[in-house]
C-alpha cells in the first residue's frame, strides 16, 4: 500500500467474511463495523482486509441502510460515515452546477480547458444564486447569464453595439441606474 485510502460504496452482491467485529449497534446511527476479507472473484483483485461499516443514513427525510468499505482501519465509523455524507454534498453540488450552467459537454477536451470551464462555472453559479433573489430583474438575469455562458463572443463587436467601445460617452445607463434600490 502506498498510503492512499479510499472509501465507497459496497455493492448488495459483496462476498466476503468476517475476520473480526470492532462494533456492532453500538452508537446511534452505527448498525456494524467489521473487518472484513474479501471472498469469491474479488479477493483476487483486493487480497487484503477491509472495513466494512453499515449506517443509517437519511435520505430524502428516510433513514436507508447504507454500507461503506474503506481501506483505512484506523478511522472511527462515524468518521467514515461522515467523510461519505461530505462526499455525497459535493457530488450533489457538482451536479446542481452542471444541471444549471449545462456543463454537460466540456469546450476543450485538455485538462487546462476543463479546469478553465469548471472555475468559471464557479463565480457564475455563485451570480446565479444570488439572481435568485432579484425577482423578476433576477429571472432576466438568470436566463440571460445561462444562455450566453458557454457562447463565443467577440468582446470588441458586443461593446461596439452598446455604443461602447469607441469611447464615445454613451453609455447603457446613467450612475443612479447602475446601482439596485434595497441593497446598499
Amino acid at each position: 500500500m502506498r498510503g492512499v485510502f479510499w472509501g465507497a460504496r459496497a455493492k448488495d452482491n459483496l462476498q466476503c467474511r468476517v475476520v473480526r467485529k470492532f462494533q456492532d449497534g453500538v452508537d446511534g446511527n452505527i448498525l456494524r463495523d467489521d473487518l472484513i476479507a474479501l471472498t469469491g472473484p474479488a479477493a483476487e483483485h483486493y487480497p487484503g482486509e477491509l472495513r466494512r461499516v453499515t449506517v443509517l443514513v437519511e435520505v430524502d427525510d428516510e433513514l436507508r441502510e447504507m454500507v461503506f468499505l474503506t481501506n483505512h482501519l484506523e478511522w472511527s465509523a462515524q468518521t467514515i460515515a461522515d467523510l461519505y455524507r461530505c462526499r455525497w454534498s459535493i457530488e450533489t453540488f457538482f451536479k446542481e452546477l452542471k444541471q444549471t450552467l449545462q456543463l454537460a459537454d466540456f469546450l476543450g477536451h485538455s485538462e487546462r480547458a476543463v479546469k478553465w470551464q469548471v472555475w468559471t462555472a464557479l463565480p457564475a453559479y455563485v451570480l446565479l444564486r444570488f439572481c435568485a433573489h432579484l425577482g423578476q430583474l433576477g429571472t432576466q438575469l438568470f436566463a440571460l447569464i445561462r444562455s450566453a455562458l458557454w457562447q463565443h463572443w467577440e468582446l470588441r463587436s458586443l461593446l461596439e453595439v452598446y455604443g461602447t467601445a469607441g469611447g464615445g460617452g454613451r453609455f447603457l445607463g446613467t450612475p443612479q441606474q447602475a446601482y439596485l434600490t434595497g441593497f446598499g
